[in-house]
């Protein structure tokens, strides 16, 4: 059992809290904003969703890595390094000149937030008995609905009142803040392993294979999926994976632990946490394109009418993590899921342009409580399934799938409603210029997001469904062996 100082768990959970707030702010203050960065900084339709996704994707990208990395060199070390990253990205990214340049700072950015995000989830882990981890993640999910609420609305100010530089550079007072925060408070209280070798081939062949698939998957949502660049890194990405796992399983030090998932729980609850990070990805995406795009509303506006969604989720985050903690995560995982499920099915029968606000806030709250509901008790099942020498690596695992999730969400969100929308109607959307797109354009937009919304509500449902299926009855902890299972992965 690691050694936990007295007192410790909460100021790692106040550290690691920071990294939360900074991450989930970054994310929806830019959506909320991407209109009007397609508009100032003059981007085509592919650069404006990827000066959005490549931040996740290169991320997506690192997280594994970063958790085997953590179980090696020490949680602390990368945790700060990758705020200062992270903090000195977000100012240059607001001296962006072009869209190009501001793709390439977003990429660097998402170095530091692979090292802040991979690491956070096992530092709390690490500091909190087993007893009161629901409780840990409970108040983690808290700060999630937190940043959910603020950034729409801090996204709509920052553009309406001050500029678009500003979407970037609000991250650098709270960088500076949780990098020395961070610094001054964390420990490694699970001693890091020195064994000095990794998996290089590993990781070479991971991070081409997912970067090529996410790609693909972007690239043919909204390009089309028989374009070359679309096809080819898809068949690239596909390749990649079969080697990566064809390699993983003769490593003497593997990147990815496939012994893992042979734990039922780790691989049906990872499996429920994609799809729900599928649904939770898309949704403030098709917020946007009904507020700003279906109804013309401006970014604060847009901001202000998603609260109850993320609000929702803040109340019930803490509650979820009790229950977790006393009736176990299967029952409050399934029905969070299920709750999801029937908000999206909700959005899908009754969206239309002339909807009252009500019914919009309701079936909002629905999904929030949901989302609250689920977020704790599965994370608390998938990394109460390891032993603490793979908490690097399973929180990795976590993070990436969650993150690959949200990814294929934004390019099953661009593929369908492009398969609806000429291009010239699309890009009016993408910027908000409302004004341009014809009535039955419009009605076009709003048949795309119900079916939608239909779609990922199917999603949910199988999330709930996995997170109901119970543990083998001899589905045992998997445990550390050098060939299937590392001692320091």
């Amino acid at each position: 059992m690691p050694k936990r100082p007295n007192g410790y768990k909460w100021w790692a959970l106040s550290a690691t809290s920071v990294g939360m707030l900074m991450a989930v702010l970054n994310s929806t203050t830019l959506l909320i904003a991407l209109p009007t960065l397609t508009r100032v900084l003059h981007m085509n339709t592919f650069l404006a969703i990827w000066v959005l996704l490549v931040y996740m994707v290169v991320q997506t990208a690192l997280v594994l890595t970063v958790g085997r990395l953590s179980d090696v060199w020490g949680r602390k070390k990368l945790y700060v390094a990758g705020f200062a990253i992270f903090t000195a990205a977000a100012w240059l990214a607001g001296l962006a000149p072009n869209g190009l340049m501001l793709l390439a700072i977003r990429g660097i950015q998402a170095i530091g937030g692979a090292l802040v995000m991979g690491n956070s989830t096992a530092i709390v882990t690490d500091a909190f008995p087993r007893h009161e981890l629901g409780l840990a993640l409970g108040i983690n999910s808290i700060v999630i609905a937190l940043g959910q609420v603020l950034g729409p609305i801090l996204g709509g100010l920052l553009v309406t009142w001050f500029s678009w530089h500003w979407i970037f550079w609000f991250n650098v007072p709270i960088g500076i803040v949780g990098t020395l925060w961070a610094w001054k408070q964390l420990q490694d209280v699970v001693p890091p392993a020195r064994e000095p070798a990794l998996d290089y081939l590993g990781n070479i062949t991971y991070i081409v294979s997912l970067v090529a698939l996410l790609m693909g998957v972007t690239a043919g949502g909204i390009m089309g999926w028989t374009q070359p660049l679309a096809v080819g890194a898809l068949l690239l990405g596909a390749l990649g994976a079969m080697l990566f796992i064809r390699l993983e399983k003769t490593a003497a030090y593997p990147l990815l632990s496939l012994s893992l998932f042979e734990h039922r729980v780790f691989l049906l609850s990872n499996l429920a946490n994609f799809f729900i990070a599928m649904v939770r990805g898309a949704v403030i995406l098709l917020f946007v394109f009904y507020f700003q795009g279906a109804r013309g509303d401006s970014p604060l506006e847009a901001g202000l009418l998603v609260i109850p969604l993320a609000a929702a989720m803040g109340v019930i985050g803490p509650i979820s993590g009790w229950l977790a903690d006393h009736i176990g995560p299967r029952v409050p995982a399934s029905l969070g899921a299920l709750c999801v499920a029937i908000g999206f099915a909700g959005f899908g029968i009754t969206l239309h342009r002339g909807t009252g606000y009500g019914l919009i806030a309701g079936w909002m709250i629905l999904v929030g409580f949901g989302n609250g509901l689920f977020n704790s008790p599965n994370t608390s099942t998938i990394m109460g399934a390891v032993p603490p020498q793979s908490r690097g690596v399973a929180a990795g695992i976590r993070t990436m799938l969650f993150n690959t999730g949200g990814v294929f969400a934004i390019a099953l969100v661009m593929a369908v409603i492009a398969s609806r929308l000429p291009s010239s109607v699309m890009m009016a959307v993408l910027a908000g210029e409302t004004a341009r797109i014809s009535t039955g354009g419009l009605e076009n937009l709003l048949l795309a997001l119900r079916t939608l919304f239909l779609i990922l509500a199917v999603i949910a449902l199988a999330a709930a469904l996995f997170s109901w299926i119970p543990a083998r009855r001899q589905d045992p902890t998997p445990t550390v062996s050098r060939l299937s299972h590392p001692r320091v992965s």
